[in-house]
């Protein structure tokens, strides 16, 4: 038997899952930690990391794997990595970390990436990098220059997260075109890495890594990763990508016209298109997808919705009783009727959003009634309130050229409500399937892919056969609409 492990690094933990990739049988997963990772903040609105605790989670992680089956090492052939996007970590000519890695949620940048839209040019930024420079890793790269000479002097190459990981295993420092993409340092009409942002952020190209593709052989263990990992020597790195393409491509989202969505604390709506585009409002960010190239456009589409699960979780924590379980505020809202008696719920609660150029507009409670309200009301008002944010979120994706008909989400968090998903179903007219799998079984699968395992499958056949645990179908569309217009009608006056 053959077999693959992929690791998903998050901010929050390291995921791992072992994967006999033939059959897609899962046999085993782990964590590390348990409890979330650190974040240091040593300023308002900084968010830093140490990569090696990302690596020394990731190795307990592996051992966790090797404990909970029993195979033989020889016989795990490929790694798949997928990692937080959008971080930076400097190393040096001894491939040693010079300072701890600016994470995603970092925000010092900021005020970089807005002169840089400016001097750069709306139509040159968005034509060739499809989004803004923004708080990406281009301007965190050049926040370092500026402010820490001491260190960027230093710098032999700058990674994302999933090349440093790969780095750390392969003694190799490779990237590839999506992740230069998410770095805004890809330059979508000459398909090479960016010479416009190079020459404007005085940066110099080789401090990039070598590109490599996103899936094949990226190099192979050496012997000091394998002893500390517990793999043999021989295994070879196969795929890497960011988080969001990777559970996009998990969930079998590949082709344009399917779209993902997560309903986490916050939400994502991924989309995958054809076309190279972009969005002149910047509502939304563009990046190259795990399947795109020169031959083949496939753009990944990103809407964020920091509103969704933290305001389920705030429900929770101040209007249930002490122990309530989120299946037991499902039976008490499946009481309510749909629209919830006219009671509405704005869940824009949780910062600035940045489908309303990034405005504030907080979290509302409208059209209570004391006489006619109660508890169950407010909990299917809430999952109505994100699920309408969603469906907002979507007909934005479709002024992109996103046309949804196919929506695949994972078995976890919001989706797992039957309210929510019906009410994102019956509004977007598509078809909502939830399926068991995770980020890191995904990129299990991917590097089985990218050594060709089963040279006769396509990418989109790797996918096709994960267990769907739940599928939503649109009901009687006037029900709902009459909700989500008044909803509608409420946000246009906040907004």
């Amino acid at each position: 038997m053959v077999y693959h492990i992929g690791y998903d690094i998050g901010s929050s933990s390291v995921k791992a899952a072992l994967v006999e990739p033939i059959t897609g049988e899962v046999l085993a997963q782990s964590q590390s930690p348990m409890v979330e990772m650190e974040i240091i903040s040593l300023a308002n609105g900084w968010a830093e990391q140490h990569p090696e605790v990302w690596w020394e989670h990731l190795v307990k992680a592996t051992h966790q794997l090797l404990t909970n089956s029993d195979i033989n090492i020889d016989d795990i052939k490929g790694i798949g990595i997928a990692y937080q996007m959008h971080g930076l970590v400097i190393v040096d000519r001894n491939h040693d970390v010079i300072r701890p890695a600016i994470i995603w949620c970092d925000s010092r940048a900021i005020e970089i990436g807005e002169k840089a839209k400016e001097e750069i040019g709306y139509e040159t930024a968005l034509s060739h990098f499809l989004n803004f420079p923004g708080n990406f890793t281009a301007s965190k790269l050049k926040w370092i220059q500026q402010n820490e000479p001491e260190h960027y002097k230093r710098v032999f190459k700058a990674m994302l997260p999933g090349d440093f990981i790969a780095m750390k295993m392969t003694g190799e420092i490779k990237t590839t075109p999506s992740g230069l993409s998410e770095a805004i340092l890809w330059d979508f009409k000459t398909n090479q890495p960016a010479e416009i942002a190079f020459d404007y952020f005085g940066i110099a190209p080789d401090i990039i890594p070598d590109l490599t593709d996103t899936f094949g052989a990226q190099g192979t263990l050496t012997s000091e990763a394998s002893k500390e990992l517990g793999l043999s020597s021989k295994t070879v790195v196969s795929y890497r990508a960011g988080d969001q393409p990777n559970n996009a491509m998990s969930l079998g989202v590949l082709s344009p016209g399917e779209v993902a969505a997560t309903a986490g604390t916050s939400g994502v709506i991924y989309g995958v298109t054809d076309k190279i585009t972009y969005d002149p409002q910047s509502r939304v960010n563009n990046f190259a997808h795990v399947n795109h190239g020169i031959h083949q456009n496939r753009i990944g589409v990103l809407l964020c919705i920091n509103g969704a699960g933290i305001l389920y979780s705030w429900m929770k924590n101040q209007i249930g009783e002490d122990g309530i379980t989120f299946n037991k505020m499902e039976q008490l809202a499946n009481e309510v009727p749909i629209n919830s008696e006219g009671l509405s719920v704005i869940p824009f609660g949780n910062g600035a959003e940045r489908m309303f150029l990034n405005k504030n507009i907080g979290g509302s409670i409208l059209n209570l009634q004391f006489n006619r309200h109660k508890k169950e009301h407010l909990f299917r008002a809430t999952l109505e309130g994100i699920a309408y944010a969603f469906v907002h979120g979507f007909e934005i994706m479709n002024e992109q050229g996103v046309k949804t008909n196919k929506i695949r989400v994972g078995n976890d968090n919001l989706f797992q409500s039957m309210i929510f998903s019906q009410t994102i179903s019956s509004l977007t007219g598509a078809t909502l399937k939830v399926i068991n799998t995770s980020g890191a079984i995904g990129a299990a699968k991917a590097s089985a892919y990218g050594l060709g395992v089963e040279d006769d499958k396509s990418l989109e056949d790797v996918f096709t056969n994960d267990e769907v645990v739940a599928i939503y179908k649109p009901q009687e569309h006037n029900v709902y609409l009459e909700g989500y217009s008044a909803w509608k009608s409420i946000l246009k006056k906040m907004v």
